[in-house]
């Protein structure tokens, strides 16, 4: 009977500590929506980038992709962005969508233009360049799509 107790104290201090750690883990890490006012962008095509993915400036989390929707009209995907009300951003800023890595997720990059002038709630970034398809690039590589 006694190690019977023993085993279940011990699988209760596991749980425990791993409680901890994930709860450790969500407050240090900088997954949270960030709250602030809408951008809006247009793509061609939005590979990779899903609702909930960062928006960075130089490399730092100023914002969140909220909701990306396909416009009728252009066929253009549409991506609703809430940013940081400290971060200002100039109305010829563009915005691309960039892979974090090989393997990894992507993001959205806005990379501010010299303007004075700041977009307001609702505006729209629109100098924007797509997501590139790492598939086609190998495959125009492997198939000789490129010049010679």
């Amino acid at each position: 009977m006694g190690g019977t107790l023993l085993e279940t104290l011990l699988g209760a201090v596991v749980v425990i500590v791993a409680a901890a750690f994930l709860v450790f883990a969500f407050g240090v890490s900088d997954v949270g929506a960030v709250k602030g006012y809408e951008l809006i962008a247009k793509f061609d095509r939005v590979d990779g980038l899903a609702v909930g993915s960062d928006v960075k400036v130089g490399g730092i989390k100023v914002g969140t992709v909220m909701t990306q929707e396909l416009d009728p009209a252009t066929y253009l995907a549409v991506v609703y962005m809430s940013i940081d009300d400290g971060i200002p951003v100039p109305v010829d800023s563009s915005a691309e969508i960039v892979s974090e890595g090989l393997l990894g997720g992507r993001y959205m990059a806005i990379v501010p233009g010299p303007s004075d002038e700041m977009l307001k709630a609702g505006g729209l970034i629109r100098f924007t360049q797509s997501s590139i398809s790492i598939e086609q690039l190998l495959g125009q590589f492997a198939f000789g799509g490129g010049d010679p």
